[in-house]
């Protein structure tokens, strides 16, 4: 029995640092040998939002008159929480926000919270101020001005994103146009939970996703090796999976408490070739490089009580 380690020497320099290389020293003949991963040290890099994912987009409407406006989130790892916080800077941005107290309380158009008895992502979205005062509050008139009429923002959701907060593909909110708007009375598979002022002032929109969130659509990843042929597996080469049971930015120690053995396809080799792919079995990109891996081999006859 022997162990090969690889780490960020053994990394393919394409940027994306999820396939590793090991070369043995010479050709070695390989026949009735089992491999299993035996520890593996990472850190949670991988993104939940990215360009690269197709899902770092979505878009509002201020007001009727207004022209729509992209929200475009930076890629990295983000909860819901800091999600709502990239709108809320996107609106001081574009100006559509207005304060009260002489401009040391800020109100925004629309919020994505977490509903968590609900198990869902809740989006708010409220009536717009025509004038001061709004809903018994004295405002500063925001940068952008009052709105024209009674309204709410609109929020739409493309597809990839709206997936991420377990909303319908291309979901889109209700304006309520002078606080008339009369929300469904039942949910369906192809519209959202709504309610009208169940949280904040008069003329609050709330609507509950309708699937669960996945706001982590790869919270685990999975380990592929070359030369593993596994019958019952797709892929075939899949030899681990790694959860991210830390935060993001966080390093990642496991140590499997039983080796999950993969017997090696018999011949002559050269190198191993191991791949790192999300949950999708699709390579995903791990932003930090440093990272140890440890492979364990041994013979079919071997006694190894791990």
């Amino acid at each position: 029995m022997f162990i090969i380690v690889l780490n960020q020497t053994n990394l393919v320099q394409d940027g994306q640092n999820n396939k590793l290389i090991y070369k043995f020293p010479n050709s070695v003949v390989l026949t009735d040998k089992y491999i299993a991963v035996s520890k593996i040290s990472m850190y949670y890099s991988w993104l939940n939002i990215s360009a690269q994912l197709g899902n770092n987009t979505f878009s509002y409407q201020y007001t009727s008159a207004s022209s729509v406006s992209t929200v475009v989130i930076p890629d990295g790892i983000y909860t819901t929480a800091q999600i709502n916080a990239y709108l809320q800077f996107t609106f001081i941005q574009n100006g559509h926000y207005w304060t009260a107290n002489s401009g040391t309380t800020y109100y925004y158009p629309i919020e994505i919270v977490v509903n968590p008895t609900r198990y869902a992502i809740q989006i708010n979205t409220f009536l717009l101020p025509t004038a001061s005062p709004w809903n018994g509050i004295v405002i500063t008139a925001p940068p952008a001005g009052f709105a024209p009429s009674s309204q709410n923002s609109i929020i739409t959701l493309p597809s990839a994103f709206s997936t991420l907060l377990g909303y319908r593909a291309g979901f889109v909110s209700n304006n309520n146009p002078l606080n008339a708007y009369t929300p469904s009375s039942s949910p369906s598979a192809s519209n959202n939970f709504e309610a009208k002022n169940i949280v904040g002032p008069t003329g609050t929109l709330s609507y509950l996703s309708n699937t669960s969130p996945n706001i982590t659509p790869t919270s685990t990843i999975l380990f592929s090796l070359s030369n593993i042929n596994n019958p019952y597996s797709q892929p075939s080469s899949i030899i681990y999976s790694l959860s991210s049971s830390v935060l993001a930015g966080q390093q990642i120690v496991d140590s499997p408490p039983n080796f999950m053995w993969n017997k090696l396809i018999s011949g002559t080799y050269n190198e191993l070739r191991l791949s790192i792919l999300g949950t999708n079995s699709a390579p995903i990109q791990i932003n930090d490089p440093d990272m140890t891996i440890l492979l364990t081999i041994r013979d079919k006859d071997e006694h190894y009580n791990k």
